[in-house]
Order: structure tokens, then sequence, then C-alpha cells
């Protein structure tokens, strides 16, 4: 990706906006429980996905900022506008913490306890980017303890219960994604120089350890379709109809991670691929359908 060419689409760029499609993490317990939506659920939930999105981009500025001299040395990342300069370290830094109390400050707003995970949240990312990015399967841990708050203050804003099977999907999820990324890194060739956890994982290993979440995340997903609280709460019998979306879906980035070799970010691999994007409506048409038809 080129570098911006306006320090406004600089500063743009460096939100990452194209990774705020992960927020909707937030949504989806709203979504996945026709009962509870209303005005009021969905106008906070929205707020709630706002949030995220001023904290994660808080996030992904000070990560720039801290990685911006080793951003230098890699491929696609020395283009980002704090590796080139085009933001200065002082500016870059002013805005992670404008975007950081906007964040804090919006939560407070809709709930306490809401404030409470996005501070979690905010103190896991600065300490993921300052030191335990660079120790191996912490790393990903906490890339995908991210995704369980997200869902977490999307239920608390909605005051819905959320099944302990879609919990450990979307956690089992968030790490297979990751995971995916950790060999997309090792098959370009970078090292513990660029990211020390590297250090920690080889192809033969990320391979294995993808293959034991692919099989603990279809388990889950399929006892979460056949769970009788949850067939009760959503009011159908047939969720099961989901299930062979999720498993083509799984199989396809499997097929773009160690065949194609080309698993880079998971949001722009999943918008930029005909064969995910099918299965991504495929799987949300059925599961819509079988909730509010």
């Amino acid at each position: 990706m080129p570098p911006p060419k306006s320090r406004t689409l600089a500063y743009l760029s460096v939100l990452r906006p194209s990774q705020w499609v992960k927020n909707v993490f937030v949504l989806a317990p709203l979504l996945m429980t026709p009962g509870a939506i209303n005005p009021l659920h969905l106008r906070l939930t929205l707020l709630g996905m706002l949030t995220f999105c001023l904290t994660a981009s808080a996030t992904y500025v000070l990560n720039d900022w801290v990685d911006r001299e080793a951003d230098r040395m890699h491929p696609d990342k020395r283009h980002r506008p704090l590796a080139t300069g085009i933001i200065s370290p002082r500016g870059g830094m002013t805005l992670a913490v404008l975007l950081g109390g906007a964040g804090l400050a919006l939560s407070l707003a809709l709930s306490p306890l809401f404030a409470l995970i996005i501070a979690a949240y905010f103190a896991m990312t600065i300490a993921y980017s300052f030191k335990l990015k660079h120790v191996s399967i912490l790393d990903i841990m906490i890339l995908s303890a991210g995704f369980v708050l997200r869902l977490e203050g999307g239920a608390l804003l909605s005051t819905v219960t959320l099944s302990v099977w879609i919990i450990l999907c979307t956690w089992l999820l968030a790490l297979f994604l990751a995971v995916a990324k950790r060999r997309d890194d090792l098959v370009r060739g970078l090292d513990e120089n660029h990211r020390g956890s590297l250090d920690g994982y080889t192809l033969e290993f990320v391979d294995k350890a993808m293959g034991i979440m692919t099989a603990a995340l279809f388990v889950c997903y399929t006892i979460y379709t056949v769970d009788k609280d949850v067939m009760g709460r959503l009011g159908t019998p047939h969720l099961y109809l989901t299930v062979p979306f999720v498993l083509a879906g799984i199989l396809r980035y499997l097929q773009i991670t160690m065949v194609e070799k080309r698993s880079g970010a998971p949001t722009d691999i999943a918008l930029g691929d005909p064969f995910l994007l099918i299965t991504m409506v495929g799987w949300v048409g059925v599961f819509g359908g079988l909730l509010y038809l």
C-alpha cells in the first residue's frame, strides 16, 4: 500500500478505519437476540461501537508510534504515516491521547461498567503495544481477548445474556485469525527483529495450532447451534443449518493461509475474497432468516 499523499489522508489512514469492522462484535449480541431489540438498546449499542472505534484507533496510533522505527524495515508497514514521517511522533501521541480520552468519556456516559470494559481493553492494548506483543502465545491471547471484550460490552449495553458457547467461539475465531497472521509473518521471512514474539513460532507449530483451533471452533459452534437454552432463547431449533457456512469459511481461510500463502490482515482477506464474502453473507442470511422470519 503506497503512503498517503496528503497530511489529511495520513491522519485518516493512521486511524485504520478498515479495522472498525471488528467492532461489529459489539452489535452482535443484540442482533442475535431479537427479543432484546428496541430503540434504547440499539442506540446504546451503536454508541458502544463508536466508543470501541475511538479507543481502538487510539491504540492503533499508539502501536504505530511505538513501532515507527521497526515499521521502516517492513515491506508494507514502512508506508505507515508515522514510519514515513508524514505524521510526527508528537502529532501521533497527541492524536492517541485525544482519541483515548474521547473513548473513555463516551463510555462513562453510557455506563460505568461499560467504561470498565473500555478501560480494560485500553490498558491491555497499551501493555501489548509496549511489551506483551513480543511475548509469544501471550500476544495472540491478548488480541483474541479484545474480541471477547467487544462482545461482552455489547451484551452489557443491550442487557443480553451471552451463551458460554458463543463466547468461546468468538475467542477461538480470534485466536485462529491471530495465528494465521503470525504464519503469514513467518512465510514472508520476518523474524524477531520485526516482532519479538516471532522467535517463539515456527511453521510447524502454527500449523498444528491452527488445526487444533479449527477443530475446537467447529465443535463449539456446533454445540452452540444445538444447545437447548440457546434454541429456547432464540426461538428456533434449526440453527444447525448455519454450520456448513461456518465450516466452509474456516476451510477457505485455511486454504488462503496454507495453500495460497496470502493471509495478511484478516479484515482485508475477509472483505477481499469472494468465497469468504459468499459464506459470510450466506451465514448472515440463514441465521437472520431463522431468527427474524
